[in-house]
């Protein structure tokens, strides 16, 4: 009798537990779509169970930073792969090169004090095809590239290093010679370049001094961005243009966790495509399902969050844990002129620090080309919860900047204690909105 009573207490307790956590079970914002385990798993990769291991100074590259050597270490690339993949390893000591392509089955692991070093000669990223500021276009490789290549990896607590500074400032002079140069006509490449790719992993690394995108991803999806380092120049002569941080770009199911990013430019940044006709681009794509937890964003960068500006259909956002160091936006809707837009299903919960401007959705109209479209929907955020703010400080807590129609429904503002310079909440531009607990410099808002 008393076993009996045993088993069925432990079954008891088993059908609870499971009851339990099936009430737990975390939703994201539009309600209806359960956050998967992938995005709270944030086990670390071990290079010991991705396979072999190919030392670059085993295989014939020097250990010399003044030697260009893109050959002898694609030459590492390309054996890893023929031999059945895996690791590619940079040990201590800079390596000098240009882009380099990594192949189906193979991965980069920096060893701590080891440095891929890019050349600062554009000669030496070739031209390939690409999604680049939300146009297919044959541009620049970047100096880490991999193409349909599931489960690629970068480790270690090594260093990326775009060696941007002749790059940054061709920029400017052309910017000061013409000041409607564009991003693309400035001749420069990006940091990391993943296509195509699923499973995708950087963890612990220290990605630097990119001379434009730092790490752009196009057509991924499952792609988690662990405790990395992420930083170009912000101030002075020396700030790096168009340094974002983390492009995705068409993309799903992506976790941000845990890294610092500070870059002039922004922070996550949510692409996929532009123009008038973005919905009918066989190209473009929504982004779905990201997460940004636990991130520290420094004081230039633009968004921690940024929907756009080379973006049209962006749901299902997580802003939450993260810390600002007196950074542009908290969260950043830019609204293209050009482009029908449908942004929604956002959660912002649980942030500090300070910030120019809290939340802002505006009109953007940089490099826009307005076409013909007499049935163009109009551009919309809706479904927006901003909650558990306390003790942030802000030059303005909630911005609406119009230049051209856009609508903003369904917000809630729920226990908020915010310290606003300018003492202003634009709130009353939503279609919708709705405030428990809020106050603005310690007066509560209706």
């Amino acid at each position: 009798m008393k076993r009996l009573l045993s088993i069925s207490l432990a079954i008891s307790i088993a059908l609870t537990c499971a009851a339990k956590k099936k009430k737990e079970v975390t939703m994201f914002p539009d309600g209806t779509t359960p956050i998967a385990e992938w995005f709270s798993d944030t086990t670390k990769i071990d290079i010991a169970t991705l396979g072999r291991q190919f030392v670059l100074t085993d295989h014939g590259v020097t250990q010399d930073s003044t030697i260009i050597q893109t050959k002898q270490i694609q030459a590492v690339i390309d054996r890893c792969s023929k031999d059945g993949g895996g690791v590619v390893v940079v040990p201590q000591g800079t390596f000098l090169t240009g882009a380099l392509f990594f192949k189906p089955g193979t991965h980069l692991h920096l060893q701590d004090g080891g440095r891929l070093k890019g050349i600062d000669d554009i000669r030496h990223y070739p031209l390939i095809p690409m999604h680049m500021e939300g146009q297919q276009l044959n541009y620049f490789a970047a100096l880490v590239n991999a193409d349909g290549v599931d489960g690629f990896t970068i480790t270690g607590r090594g260093t990326i290093d775009g060696n941007a500074q002749r790059f940054w400032d061709e920029f400017w002079l052309r910017r000061k010679w013409n000041s409607k140069c564009t991003n693309l006509e400035a001749l420069r490449p990006q940091l990391v370049y993943i296509t195509n790719s699923n499973d995708v992993t950087l963890q612990d690394v220290r990605l630097v001094n990119s001379a434009f995108w730092t790490n752009h991803l196009y057509r991924c999806d499952r792609i988690k961005f662990l405790d990395c380092y992420i930083v170009s120049p912000t101030k002075g002569k020396t700030h790096a243009p168009s340094s974002d941080g983390i492009d995705l770009d068409d993309c799903d199911d992506v976790l941000v966790r845990g890294c610092y990013i500070s870059v002039w430019d922004d922070g996550v940044c949510l692409k996929g495509g532009k123009g008038t006709w973005v919905d009918r681009d066989s190209t473009a794509g929504p982004v779905n399902r990201v997460i940004v937890e636990k991130c520290t964003f420094g004081p230039e960068v633009i968004g921690g969050i940024t929907f756009g500006s080379e973006a049209y259909d962006c749901h299902n956002v997580i802003l939450r844990d993260c810390h600002f160091l007196n950074s542009w936006h908290m969260l950043l809707f830019k609204m293209r002129t050009d482009t029908p837009q449908k942004y929604g299903d956002v959660l912002m919960e649980r942030c500090t620090g300070t910030a120019h401007v809290c939340i802002e959705a505006s009109s953007w109209s940089q490099f826009h080309a307005l076409g013909e479209r007499p049935d163009a929907p109009i551009s919309t955020v809706n479904n927006v919860t901003i909650r558990n703010l306390q003790g942030i400080k802000v030059g303005r807590f909630f911005n609406v900047s119009h230049r051209h129609p856009f609508k903003l429904s369904n917000f809630a503002f729920s226990d908020i204690d915010v310290t606003d310079k300018q003492n202003t909440c634009h709130t009353r531009e939503i279609d919708g909105v709705t405030f428990k607990n809020v106050k603005l410099n310690g007066k509560i808002i209706e």
